[in-house]
């Protein structure tokens, strides 16, 4: 039996990732487009992985439809078309109607496009009657089957996009984020964040999902490391706990009659004070390498310098011609 070649697939960009079996077709690869059955029809998916292990996958994996051709990417360009145009009269219809808090975020087309769906954020104090809208919109589509799906603020943030409450041209959640986390106040006070609002919301109005990045890290860190507030006994003697530094491994203790110090934990551990090595002075720069100097003066002879043989002689023999010819001259 040859081995099943499992399949992610998204539907959207940064979509989350749902698995296929496409042993029948080995050929698909990641970034290619397959046809797949799902509860809403049938759907044009990108590849995203491959050869997958289903070990930890607890969900049925259905086999794909078939691979995607041309034809079939055009016309889900023009189904997209159809999807802007449907967004446009429903949020018309939002506008005239009383439905105040309500927000249409997006409108999605079956590849076969005999179903749409419509996704809206709700958030007002007063209920949403859903099947008295549902059947307004459905008199506005009247040959498609319409559902109707409520979606949170972290969802409605991740389709529209735009910049990131911390200065990024892009938010986290429509980069890479595919599935969102439970994120808590605790992981902030774990990071010694500040609590004020402004620092810890996103742009969608709730707790920011970078604080899941680094959580686990420092809780880790401060397993090893008493907590805030904890009486301990330190080489400088009993303190307080005012500061925990999970990532430099050591705390803050106020002692009395002392004042803060920081101790690491390996210092509380064995009851002594590391002083640290001082830093070792660089070497000089030609004391590493084996330089010869040599001058670039030119060596200029001096009349006290011997001359040799050869130019005495020279000369000497120079000068008897130069006082022969200054005689005949005077002849």
């Amino acid at each position: 039996m040859s081995e099943e070649h499992i399949i992610g697939v998204q539907f959207e960009p940064v979509g989350k990732i749902y698995y296929f079996n496409a042993s029948e077709h080995p050929d698909v690869s990641i970034d290619s487009h397959v046809i797949v059955n799902t509860v809403r029809g049938l759907q044009l998916a990108k590849v995203a992985q491959t050869a997958i292990n289903t070990e930890g996958i607890k969900e049925e994996i259905k086999p794909i439809e078939r691979p995607a051709t041309p034809r079939d990417l055009m016309l889900r360009q023009m189904i997209s078309e159809k999807e802007s145009e449907a967004l446009n009269i429903v949020r018309e219809h939002v506008k005239k109607s009383t439905l105040e808090g309500m927000k249409v975020v997006s409108t999605e087309y079956s590849f076969d496009a005999t179903r749409i769906t419509i996704y809206i954020n709700y958030e007002s104090e007063s209920k949403l009657d859903i099947k008295s809208f549902h059947k307004e919109i459905s008199q506005k589509f009247p040959d498609l089957r319409v559902e109707i799906r409520q979606i949170g603020p972290r969802d409605v943030a991740k389709a529209l996009g735009g910049m990131g409450a911390c200065g990024l041209e892009r938010r986290c959640c429509s980069t890479f984020i595919s599935e969102f986390n439970s994120i808590s106040i605790r992981m902030a006070k774990t990071q010694d964040i500040s609590l004020t609002p402004t620092e810890i919301t996103g742009m969608c109005g709730r707790l920011r999902c970078c604080l899941i990045y680094e959580y686990d890290l420092y809780e880790e860190a401060r397993k090893t490391l008493p907590k805030r507030k904890k009486l301990i006994q330190t080489p400088m003697g009993e303190g307080r706990v005012i500061q925990v530094l999970p990532l430099s491994q050591s705390v803050v203790v106020d002692i009395p009659e002392r004042g803060p110090h920081q101790f690491t934990k390996e210092e509380l551990d064995t009851g002594k004070i590391i002083i640290p090595e001082p830093p070792q002075k660089k070497k000089e720069y030609f004391q590493e390498m084996d330089v010869e100097i040599v001058s670039t003066k030119q060596v200029v002879s001096t009349p006290s310098e011997k001359t040799s043989p050869d130019k005495k002689n020279y000369t000497k023999s120079t000068r008897q011609k130069q006082s022969r010819r200054s005689r005949r001259r005077r002849k």
